[in-house]
């Protein structure tokens, strides 16, 4: 049974008991691997508390649950368009689409599933942040072709994967644009830095079958390009902060998250196969660190 797990699986214990079907559809919207749906949730979490309008635990749970099906249909999608090129590379052979266990037309139908669940948390925001929320499919359609005509599919995966910072602040107000914009930059920042370094596990295997990526792209000098990165992402932030509230207590409040990063960067071995994958993972720490800095400059003096 676990011959049909993929090797990055998270929780391949779990996921492997469940009938066949069921495990692959599971593993089609990558519910084994729940650091997805995190580094997509997050930035709506950094847009809500930033905000100033304490907790929202319950827009929260809404925004939670569509991470969770919107990052499984993209992982659907992307997964249909790219079944020829994931049954060439050797992590990604087993995926059930490229493998065969699933057909194409019972992943479309999957895919209209998890669309069908992010449409009712779609009707649970403001028409605003609805129209915000639609605007990002555009994005999400072409990015599974990014790998194919740049270098850097990774800077497309950050407009994406940040989109929810967007989302989540219009559902509460419509104002202060420069520091938002700066936060979303920073955060583009952050998923360069993150998914180059996932993208280290397949470097041989992507080279080989002609995708690209930033990874590849670097080189030898990728520990230097991720540290870059996770620089400019710390530096945008903190303007993104000061232009929000013109405070040193809340650029100080990015110290655990920069520290976090800084670790990350210090202890990356692209030599080391596990070792990228666990860097990767640790990501959802950084945007629990950076979701706590933004809940603290918004609703400081609240």
């Amino acid at each position: 049974m676990n011959d049909h797990m993929v090797p990055d699986s998270e929780h391949r214990g779990l996921i492997a008991r469940l009938p066949p079907l069921p495990r692959d559809l599971a593993q089609l919207a990558r519910f084994d691997r729940p650091i997805g749906w995190w580094l997509l949730f997050w930035p709506c979490v950094f847009g809500v508390w930033l905000a100033g309008a304490g907790w929202q635990l319950s827009l929260l749970g809404w925004l939670l649950l569509g991470a969770i099906a919107m990052r499984g249909a993209g992982c659907v999608y992307n997964d249909i368009v790219d079944a020829k090129l994931d049954a060439s590379v050797a992590r990604t052979a087993a995926r059930p689409v490229a493998s065969g266990r699933v057909s194409k037309r019972l992943a479309w139908g999957w895919l209209i599933t998890l669309c069908l669940i992010g449409l009712v948390v779609l009707l649970q925001l403001l028409l605003l942040a609805q129209l915000v929320a639609l605007a990002s499919l555009v994005l999400v359609a072409a990015y599974p072709f990014m790998k194919r005509i740049t270098w850097w599919p990774q800077a497309w995966l950050g407009l994406v994967f940040n989109w929810g910072l967007l989302v989540g602040w219009t559902q509460l107000r419509f104002d202060n644009w420069d520091a938002l914009a700066c936060l979303y930059a920073g955060c583009i920042c952050w998923v360069i830095g993150y998914d180059t370094i996932y993208a280290l596990q397949d470097r041989e295997d992507d080279a080989l079958v002609g995708i690209k990526s930033s990874a590849l792209r670097m080189g030898e000098a990728v520990k230097g390009g991720v540290t870059a990165f996770y620089l400019g992402a710390v530096v945008l932030w903190g303007l993104g902060l000061w232009l929000y509230r013109p405070d040193w207590i809340a650029l100080l409040t990015l110290v655990p998250v920069a520290g976090h990063l800084l670790w990350q960067v210090a202890t990356l071995n692209p030599a080391d196969p596990d070792n990228p994958l666990a860097r990767f993972r640790s990501n959802r720490w950084a945007g629990a660190l950076m979701a706590l800095a933004c809940f603290i400059v918004g609703n400081a003096g609240a």
